[in-house]
Formats: structure tokens, sequence, C-alpha cells
């Protein structure tokens, strides 16, 4: 409403922030996963916005409503709290989107209200992780964490997510003073190109995927490509457009600092491949650009032009004779995109680098016929519903802002005059139950959809210089630590 300038609306919302009750039943609790990014994150970006002081004193409100989570052992949170009596709960094992996706909105509660008890929430995390033995994951931020020790749980299982976005937002929100966080977010990130992009087998399409690990100790990915690992590629442009990557040295970043062995795996070597053979901001846009178009393309290969939650990418089949069983052994595999990468070195680096090359998107005219040709878009629906998540105009927005090229903003148009046609209610915005029927059956449910006004406007009113978007599209703005704020934080 702030951004938008809609006085009317923005002063029955602060009404409405004013008569706010935090009250729940006593046998209800409130995710706080979810209240932190989405309620606590709108209260400070609203106050960041406007400088009301309702919103801080709300705020600071909840968050302390919100602090029995972190009575734990480790200080790392639980996963929900009842906010009238104060009771958490929780499983032992975290799952770390939902642990560590708080910095910013701590950090930036600490330096308005001055209050320590806010800076510790965030610190201890980024301690614990500081700490923890990522060799398995070549320092990137495994899923699974035991509140109790404060160590990961399962140290093979990777996946991207919303917590290693904060490890860059976290050193950009602090005027780039959190080196450490910094230094996670390059080894989350290697470790992301290196191991977790494949392309698809006919159309090439570059994705993001999960890696598991077997009973045996044996990992590997489950080609399930989700619409929320959209955010993916407008994370990687946004480090590519606000970092020296092919200079760290200016920022004090050492390769040492990367990681040894003994305490990262091949997190220094990957790193310094990458960096030798490419340059680290040539391949984090390559990898944002290659990524988006598959976004994109899973919103233009659909009757409705709108993009499913989830799907699995098609597998190239492989068979190998196991003397032992005398048998056939059958195994699905894609190929790792950085392997791609190097023999398109290796070739003379002709044409566009894998997975960037211009693709068209695959429509079918009849039921009949996309069961003939479903293998032809590469992938098959997991989730058909489209929720109105944010991530994939987000990237086309913040590629859109650090490339210039029209194309994205483009994309986005399209995308947006699908939402108004299939979307659009008397009231609003609603989801749709699936992609591929139109016109679409929709359900009660309507997220935000902040990012594409900003994708259309001239003059960008949060540039990306001067503020951070929390993952739930609110933004923070840049700040610096005062003398005293360091003394008391201990920085």
């Amino acid at each position: 409403m702030l951004i938008m300038d809609l006085k009317n609306e923005y002063t029955r919302a602060v009404q409405m922030v004013k008569d706010a009750k935090f009250f729940l039943p006593k046998r209800e609790f409130a995710p706080y996963f979810e209240t932190v990014i989405r309620y606590l994150g709108g209260l400070l970006s609203a106050y960041a916005l406007s400088h009301d002081k309702i919103f801080l004193d709300r705020a600071d409100e909840l968050a302390t409503k919100l602090s029995p989570v972190f009575n734990t052992s480790s200080g790392l949170a639980l996963f929900g709290v009842n906010p009238t009596n104060g009771r958490a709960i929780g499983p032992e094992i975290g799952i770390l989107a939902e642990i560590a996706t708080l910095q910013l909105e701590y950090t930036y509660l600490a330096k308005l209200t001055g209050k320590a008890e806010h800076f510790t929430k965030a610190s201890t995390l980024l301690k614990a992780f500081e700490r923890a033995d990522l060799r398995l994951t070549d320092g990137m931020l495994p899923v699974k964490w035991n509140l109790t020790d404060g160590k990961p749980y399962d140290g093979a299982w990777a996946q991207a997510d919303s917590a290693h976005e904060y490890l860059l937002k976290q050193y950009l929100m602090t005027a780039r003073t959190d080196k450490e966080s910094l230094k996670m977010y390059l080894r989350a990130t290697t470790h992301i190109i290196i191991n977790l992009l494949y392309l698809s087998p006919k159309r090439h399409l570059l994705y993001v995927t999960d890696q598991k690990v077997d009973r045996h100790g044996n990992k590997f990915p489950t080609h399930v490509f989700e619409h929320l690992s959209c955010f993916l590629p407008g994370l990687l442009a946004l480090g590519a457009h606000t970092l020296p990557l092919d200079n760290l040295d200016s920022l004090g970043i050492s390769p040492e600092d990367i990681g040894a062995e003994e305490l990262f795996g091949a997190a220094r070597r990957n790193h310094d491949m990458l960096s030798d053979d490419y340059g680290l901001k040539r391949i984090h846009l390559w990898a944002a650009e290659g990524l988006a178009q598959t976004c994109y393309l899973t919103y233009a290969d659909q009757p409705t032009g709108l993009g499913p939650d989830e799907m699995v990418m098609r597998t190239t089949e492989s068979r190998s004779w196991d003397k032992k069983a005398s048998m056939w052994r059958v195994r699905w595999q894609n190929v790792l995109w950085i392997d791609a990468m190097k023999k398109w070195k290796k070739s003379g680096s002709r044409g566009a680098p894998p997975g960037l090359e211009t693709k068209k998107p695959v429509l079918y005219k009849s039921e009949e016929e996309e069961r003939r040709g479903r293998s032809d878009r590469d992938y098959g629906l997991r989730k058909a519903g489209y929720l109105l998540r944010p991530e994939t105009v987000e990237s086309l927005y913040i590629l859109w802002r650090v490339t210039g090229d029209p194309m994205w903003r483009e994309r986005g148009r399209q995308i947006f005059e699908a939402i108004e046609r299939e979307a659009k209610t008397p009231n609003g915005y609603a989801s749709l139950r699936s992609v591929d029927v139109s016109p679409a059956i929709l359900d009660d449910d309507m997220p935000r959809l902040k990012y594409l006004y900003l994708l259309f406007i001239n003059d960008d009113p949060i540039p990306l210089e001067k503020w951070v978007f929390n993952t739930e599209a609110h933004p923070f703005p840049v700040f610096e630590w005062t003398r005293s704020e360091r003394e008391l934080f201990g920085l």
C-alpha cells in the first residue's frame, strides 16, 4: 500500500494493526517460520517505509511473544508457539528453512529497538552454522538440524532454500559488514552450481533439484523441480549485481576464507575451479538466466499460462549389465550442468552456454496430443496447482533490474496477463487447482503480487542497492551499525 501510494487503504490498515490481538486458544500454535516472514517482516517493513511507530511497537511485542520457541539447548527455534500462554512445541529435528529464515527480521529489529535479546536470536543461529561440520555438503547448509545440540542431523541432504537467500541478504542489509554470512553464501552457491544444477535430456532445461542420501550413504538427486526453487535465479543475479565476485579480495575475502578441506570438503577447490575457468560473476549470472528461463517456460507451456507448483524432470535411461546378479541394471540420470559447461568450454565455448539457448514453449492443442507428446516438455506435473507464489516473478523482476534486458519484463507481462485471465475474481485473485485446465478451476487462497507491480514501473522505489527483500517480499533498508550498537551487540 505504501509502495503503491494507496493512502486510504493504508489508513485502514494502520487501524487494523492497532486493534490486532496476538492471541490464540490454548490448544493452537502459530508456526514460527510463517509468522516471522509474514507478520514480523511485514510490520518491520511497514515501519521502514512509513516511520509510523505503531508498526515498530507491534513488531517488538510480537517478537517477544514468539521468544519461547528459542527455549532449546542450542538456541535454535522450535516449530511453533502459543502467543497467549507461551507454550512452544516442535520435534527435536528442525528443517533448515524453518529455523534459519530469521536473520533479517531479528537483526533489523535489534537495530531499531537497541535490544540485545533480538540480536542474539540471529547471532546464535549464525554461530551454530559456523561451528557445524559441513564436509559432506562442501560448506552448504544441510536440510535437517538437531535443535538440542545445534548440529546437522543429516549432513548429506542438500537443498536450495530461503536460508541460503538470507545469507547474502544479511550481508547486504548490514552494509556489507557480516562477512561470515557472505562466506557461507559463497560456499552454498558453489555447492549448488557444482552439484544441484542439471540439464533435461531433450530441451536442455536448466533446473535445480535437491540431493538426498540412501541407507547406504549414497547421494542421489530427486529430479523434483519446485516452484519455490525459482527464487534461486533472482538470488544468483542479485549476488552477481551487488558483489565483486571476481575481486573478492577487495572485500577482505581470500581463497582461504572459503574454507579448508577438513572443514568444508571440496568447497575451496570447487570455488577456485569456477573462478579460474569461468569467472564467478559470469557463471552466477549464466546460472541465473538459464534457471529463470526454465521457470518461465513452465508457465508458458501450460494452457493457462501459469506454472505448476512441482514438476518431476524427465531423465535419461542408462543400462548396465550386473555380472553378479546376471541382470540389466537401469539407472535414470541427467547431465550435471557443470559437466556440460566443461564440455562446452573444451569445445571452444561456441554458441550460448548449455541451458541458455533460447527455447520456445511446448503447447498441446488437445489431450490426445498431450498424451502422445508429453515427453517433449521434459517434465511431468507432480503438483499441478498454481498457488500465486512470487518466486518466478521475483526472479524476472531482479533480472530485469540487473540486466536491463526487456525480455524479462516481457515474460513477466505474459504471466500478468495469464493471472488476469485465469485467476481474477470479483474480490481479488485466487489460486488454481490445475494449470493444465483452462478456464481454470479456482481455490480460495490469495498470496501477494507485489513483484509484478515493481516489474512494470520505470522508477524503482526499492532500488536493489539500498533495500533487501525478505522471503515474503517485505523490503528492509540497508543500514550501518553505530559505534554504540557495535559495543552493545559485541560486533
